[in-house]
């Protein structure tokens, strides 16, 4: 996937919005406000940090130890760095992008919730 494709990806989840509050290089996705994916557009090879349950966290990157690292300048206990080139399927990507958004959906408080 490259970074346009995962743009349109998130973008067309339902309660997402896009902007850059860091710097001009980190686009952040968050639903309702909150952060579920930061997307680095100088950085090569392309990489996105998402979040994951920390069990299965773990057990990502020790199965994908050279794509899937702990989450850079995050929480390394809830996120993952994922470096996205062509020994990461987009089907996977874009299940590490499911699981960030609905971890974060469910942790809101069920009013935001149920306003999607």
């Amino acid at each position: 996937m490259n970074v346009e494709e995962i743009r349109a990806y998130c973008i067309d989840k339902k309660g997402v919005t896009e902007s850059f509050p860091f710097d001009d290089d980190t686009l952040v996705f968050k639903v309702l406000d909150k952060i579920f994916l930061l997307i680095s557009l100088e950085r090569q090879p392309l990489r996105i940090n998402v979040k994951c349950d920390p069990e299965k966290a773990i057990e990502l990157r020790e199965s994908y130890s050279d794509n899937i690292l702990p989450g850079y300048h995050m929480n390394k206990l809830h996120w993952n760095t994922v470096i996205i080139n062509q020994e990461l399927s987009n089907t996977l990507i874009k299940k590490f992008i499911d699981d960030s958004y609905h971890l974060v959906l469910k942790s809101l408080p069920k009013a935001k919730q149920l306003r999607l």
